[in-house]
């Protein structure tokens, strides 16, 4: 069954939003869904930055932010970039960007973590105590001890975090002159006013992601280290720092009403105050027209927090990003159960359903029904990353007004078969132009929404 999605209603924002509709006529062939249904809000005025709010440390579970399918990086620099130190007052913290956009087409709320990443040999690990291919949640006195370690070894520090991976792949797409002016894409979180905090912000910026969250004043930013022996085997050690905190302010909810698409990252459901911010952020960004992406992040985090995750995507969520093993978490399925079938019945729950299952390629849902979408011939080098490309590819269709579900998909395989297809989680500006190009192309006569005649209050009835 070919499924479209010709009235995709995200919320009304000045240029530089445009639509493919020159490029298009109507299908016959295709189902028509009128997926997200929303009213006009009000034109944004100016933008302010998220304010310092109360942040805490935390002992909770660690996202990992260098999962196999998160990814741990989205610019990687050499480690003498960064002027590593154990002190986390020894620096000013980079400024604050300026002349920001009014509006964000994309906001990710999400962990923010720098990654070091490093190879080590066995004696490395058994000198400092640490079990191979453990992962562990590590204090601040402990994380200075490892990286007073690293002295010497071979390492890349990076703005890591699955969602910062998405984010960083979106603008590399949505930076392309391919039809309109590009997209403007944002991150909120939590960083301190470290030298970790400016450089994660500087990374991100110079990826044409703004990083709206001010500093959190004596915060400490969370890293992530992974050392990596020569048998591949991975040690994780995680800070978690400012990271594990984001509260709901003003700020915050300003952001809501200037938002078309607020992404949230599912590795925050660990933190019991964070969900609270994440309730607060989804409904806001409601009531203001914005759509709601929930990403799944991981099965264990999934099963920590089951309840939570289903009360935002039940009440919220317009779309979810989740794998094969991940969808039948949600759904209580065993292993047995197929990936279609996970897709088809979150799918009855939330109108945008993403469903990776590997080289196997990918489902996308809507309204019990899914399309497959074969995955992209390639090479696998790295799998990290895959699935945090592939959203990307999901969005960027998106926000371009496309409503041929099949052609999304498409791109979205793509996008992540280049990523996979070479060492690191970044999405290179020349493949994402090559890419942008080419979905212009394919999307000539393909049904599309239009920007201007979009926007709702709340989704229509399933």
């Amino acid at each position: 069954m070919a499924l479209s999605l010709p009235s995709l209603s995200i919320r009304k924002l000045p240029p530089p939003f445009f639509s493919l509709s020159e490029f298009s006529s109507p299908s016959p062939a295709l189902n028509s869904f009128p997926l997200f249904n929303r009213t006009p809000i009000r034109s944004p005025a100016s933008l302010p930055l998220l304010s310092n709010s109360n942040f805490s440390s935390s002992s909770a579970p660690s996202s990992m932010s260098s999962g196999s399918d998160a990814g741990s990086t989205v610019d990687d620099c050499e480690a003498g970039d960064l002027g590593v130190s154990d002190s986390d007052d020894d620096e000013s913290p980079s400024p604050l960007p300026h002349n920001l956009p009014d509006t964000w087409h994309v906001l990710g709320l999400g962990q923010a973590m720098v990654d070091f990443s490093g190879m080590v040999d066995d004696e490395f690990l058994n000198r400092l105590g640490l079990g191979k291919g453990t992962r562990k949640v590590v204090n601040h006195e402990e994380r200075g001890r490892v990286l007073r370690a690293m002295d010497g070894c071979s390492y890349k520090a990076a703005a890591g975090g699955s969602l910062s991976n998405t984010l960083v792949a979106l603008a590399r797409l949505g930076a392309q002159p391919i039809g309109g002016p590009s997209l403007n894409v944002a991150m909120a979180g939590s960083v301190g006013s470290d030298p970790f905090g400016g450089f994660y912000r500087s990374k991100l910026q110079r990826a044409n992601v703004n990083f709206l969250s001010a500093p959190v004043k004596d915060g400490t930013t969370g890293t992530v280290i992974v050392l990596t022996t020569p048998d591949a085997q991975r040690t994780m050690l995680a800070y978690q720092g400012t990271s594990s905190r984001v509260n709901y302010d003003s700020c915050l909810a300003n952001l809501m009403s200037k938002t078309s698409i607020l992404v949230v990252e599912g590795y925050l459901f660990e933190f019991p105050d964070t969900i609270k911010t994440i309730s607060m952020a989804c409904e806001e960004a409601r009531k203001c027209g914005a759509l709601v992406a929930i990403t799944a992040s991981d099965v264990t985090c999934i099963e920590r927090h089951y309840d939570d995750f289903w009360d935002i995507m039940a009440n919220y969520a317009d779309i979810i990003f989740a794998n094969s093993d991940e969808a039948r978490t949600f759904c209580h399925f065993s292993s047995k159960e197929s990936p279609i079938s996970a897709t088809r019945y979150l799918s009855h729950f939330v109108p945008f359903v993403s469903v990776t299952d590997g080289p196997r390629g990918s489902y996308l849902g809507v309204k019990g029904e899914s399309v497959y979408i074969p995955p992209n011939p390639c090479v696998a080098l790295d799998t990290c990353g895959a699935g945090d490309a592939y959203a990307s590819g999901i969005l960027y269709g998106l926000s371009r007004g496309v409503s041929d579900l099949r052609s999304i998909g498409t791109l979205a395989s793509k996008v992540a078969s280049v990523v996979v297809g070479q060492q690191g989680t970044r999405l290179g500006i020349e493949d994402a132009a090559k890419l942008a190009e080419s979905f212009a192309f394919h999307c000539k006569g393909k049904s599309s929404a239009r920007w201007s005649d979009v926007g709702s209050d709340q989704i229509s009835s399933l």
